[in-house]
């Protein structure tokens, strides 16, 4: 009896440590988002007042009145519906390049594969910038510039897109594609009825990570795109912030509204992500 105590004991220990990390890990994540949320509900003199207050004293909702009115100064509704369709549009684009790129690396033996898709990984490695001016030349010659295309077409044949689908589809089972090719199936028909329903945990986690890198950019769009009604969310929320005063609760119910679909995205493929995760990653 008396030998087991102390192993009660430190069993009781590692779990409140577990537990503790758990709450700091929650707290530093939840804390900026209820900040956020519980600073756009405040007046705009409770919002600068020092000390800061943390629940408002009085739920002011002007900042979201100012945002959201159909003619108010800043377009933020036109804003939304422009990075929702960006968004969108280059998901889809990511999914049917990095697919069929993925699957011919990974199913369908050639010369030099290992050494194509050696090439696309080493590009990983380079920095997002040194893209920058190469992509703006090929959207001026292409008159895309100031037009959502702009913003769906580069980077939709990313090397990570290719690379992660690429390491879930080897770990498939040979034995689908050789019972498919029994059945009279070609290579598309393996690719669209066993590849790609077996692959939908990757390609949900793909979705969601296309889906939120053209969202949340900032750099691309202030490049590419000069009209105030075009602009995205995170482009046109720049415009918040005054010269001289800044007015903290329309910033706050402007990243309120930028912040919702992410987390109602997250919330219901976050089953997939952790799948696609976990199995992406088996071998090589």
């Amino acid at each position: 009896m008396s030998g087991r105590r102390p192993g009660r004991a430190r069993r009781g220990l590692g779990a409140g440590a577990t537990w503790a990390l758990v709450l700091v890990l929650v707290a530093t994540f939840v804390g900026p988002l209820l900040w956020m949320g519980l600073t756009s509900v405040k007046s705009y003199g409770e919002a600068t007042a020092s000390p800061p207050t943390l629940w408002p004293q009085d739920v002011d909702l002007s900042a979201y009145e100012r945002l959201l009115s159909l003619d108010g100064p800043y377009p933020v509704l036109r804003w939304f519906l422009n990075s929702l369709l960006a968004g969108v549009l280059h998901t889809a684009l990511v999914l049917v390049v990095a697919s069929t790129a993925a699957f011919a690396l990974a199913r369908m033996p050639f010369r030099g594969r290992g050494l194509v898709f050696g090439v696309i990984v080493s590009t990983l490695f380079l920095p997002a910038f040194v893209f920058l001016m190469p992509n703006y030349l090929m959207i001026d010659r292409l008159g895309w510039t100031d037009s959502v295309w702009a913003l769906v077409v580069p980077g939709a044949a990313g090397a990570f897109g290719v690379f992660f689908l690429r390491q879930f589809m080897v770990n498939l089972p040979v034995e689908l594609e050789e019972a498919a090719a029994l059945d009279g199936a070609n290579q598309w028909g393996v690719f669209r009825r066993v590849v790609l329903p077996n692959t939908r945990p990757a390609l949900a986690t793909l979705a969601v990570l296309a889906f939120l890198g053209n969202w949340n950019d900032y750099i691309w769009p202030v490049y590419v795109l000069f009209s105030p009604e075009r602009l995205t969310l995170p482009a046109g929320l720049r415009l918040l912030q005054g010269a001289y005063v800044t007015d903290y609760p329309s910033i706050m119910a402007g990243a309120v509204v930028a912040s919702v679909p992410v987390i109602v995205l997250f919330v219901l493929t976050q089953r997939f992500v952790v799948e696609g995760v976990a199995r992406s990653g088996l071998k090589g």
